[in-house]
């Protein structure tokens, strides 16, 4: 074979290889191009305390979406978490977000209670009934202070 097509046979390898690897570390990391198979919603809380953006959304112990954004609305006072939902998934207009944290001192995540309304949240609706997160340290300097009402 010449020096020439060897060249070419190797470079189409590393290239094919690099393309593989692209293709894998986009799967595996869950990642998405190009918006992916989900839908937008938002809540809104008094505290998000701990939460961050990618975090998980779920049901029942059942991943269904991912923490998209988290933004301060100054003019209401609360903290705006934007999800993403996987299309699949539908949810009542009543369905309770609440910020939540696996084991003792885990990750935040938000966790969906599904309602009982007969309509469903539409793509860019708003999760109305929120609970915030709990902030550990606050609850102990209460107790330890005596203000624990």
């Amino acid at each position: 074979m010449k020096k020439g097509n060897l060249e070419l046979v190797v470079g189409i390898f590393v290239l094919i290889g690099i393309v593989c690897l692209g293709y894998l570390s986009i799967k595996l990391g869950k990642l998405e191009l190009m918006g992916g198979n989900t839908y937008p919603l938002y809540a809104e809380f008094d505290s998000v305390s701990g939460l961050k953006d990618g975090a998980f959304v779920e049901i029942a112990g059942v991943e269904v979406g991912r923490v998209d954004t988290i933004v301060y609305l100054p003019d209401k006072g609360v903290a705006r978490a934007n999800l993403r939902i996987t299309s699949g998934i539908k949810l009542q207009d009543d369905v309770i977000a609440a910020v939540r944290t696996k084991g003792i001192i885990g990750d935040k995540f938000i966790k969906l209670k599904p309602g009982g309304s007969d309509r469903y949240l539409a793509a860019g609706g708003r999760i109305r009934e929120t609970e915030s997160s709990v902030d550990i340290e606050e609850l102990l300097s209460k107790y330890i202070h005596g203000k624990v009402e």
